[in-house]
C-alpha cells in the first residue's frame, strides 16, 4: 500500500517521464480513482473510459502538480471527478437532455475522503490562524471569507488603507510558512 510520500515521489518522477511510476501511481490509486469516475457517471463502462482518460491527463499535468504538505489524492481525485463530469455533461449533451435531468448529475458535494480531508485541513488552517495576532486573524477572515474590502477593513480599524494591505500581506506569508511546516 503506497503512503501520500510515495504517491507524490511517483508523481515526480511522471513529471520527469518515469514510466515505472506511471505503472506504480496507477496500481497505486486506480481503484479509489475508478471508484470517483463510477459514482460521477454511474455505469463500469463509462467510468473505465473515464479512468483512461484520468490516467492521460495525470501524465500529461505531473509537471503542475506542487507538493503543499496536503494530500495529493485531493489533485487526483479532483482530475478524476472533472473528467468524469465533463464525460457527464458531454453524455448530456448528445442526449439533448435539459435542465429537467439536472437531477441525474452527481452529488457536487464532497465525499466521505474529502470531507475528512478538509477537516484535517480546517484544523491546521485555524491552528495557522490562532498564531496570527487577532486583530489581523479577524482581518483575513473579513477580507477572504466574507470579501470586505480593504476600504472596510481600513475603516474598521482605523488604520490607513496601505496598513492593511500590509497586514494582509504579511498574515498571508505567514500562513503559507505555517501550513508549509
Amino acid at each position: 500500500m503506497a503512503d501520500l510520500t510515495d504517491i507524490e515521489n511517483y508523481i515526480a518522477r511522471m513529471a520527469l517521464g518515469d514510466q515505472e511510476a506511471f505503472a506504480a501511481l496507477y496500481r497505486a490509486t486506480s481503484a479509489k480513482l475508478f471508484g470517483v469516475c463510477l459514482r460521477v457517471l454511474g455505469t463500469q463502462a463509462e467510468a473505465e473510459d473515464a479512468l483512461q482518460d484520468v490516467f492521460v491527463k495525470i501524465w500529461h499535468n505531473a509537471d503542475r502538480y506542487q507538493v503543499n504538505g496536503l494530500s495529493p489524492m485531493t489533485w487526483l481525485i479532483t482530475i478524476a471527478r472533472n473528467q468524469a463530469i465533463d464525460r457527464l455533461r458531454a453524455r448530456k449533451a448528445k442526449t439533448g437532455a435539459g435542465l429537467d435531468e439536472a437531477e441525474t448529475i452527481a452529488d457536487p458535494n464532497p465525499g466521505p475522503e474529502a470531507l475528512t480531508m478538509a477537516a484535517s485541513d480546517r484544523g491546521r488552517i485555524a491552528a495557522c490562524m490562532n498564531e496570527l495576532p487577532p486583530d489581523r486573524a479577524d482581518a483575513v477572515r473579513r477580507a477572504y471569507l466574507e470579501g470586505e474590502t480593504y476600504q472596510e477593513l481600513a475603516d474598521r480599524y482605523a488604520q490607513p488603507l496601505n496598513t492593511i494591505r500590509t497586514w494582509l500581506r504579511r498574515s498571508l506569508i505567514k500562513l503559507k510558512e505555517c501550513l508549509s511546516q
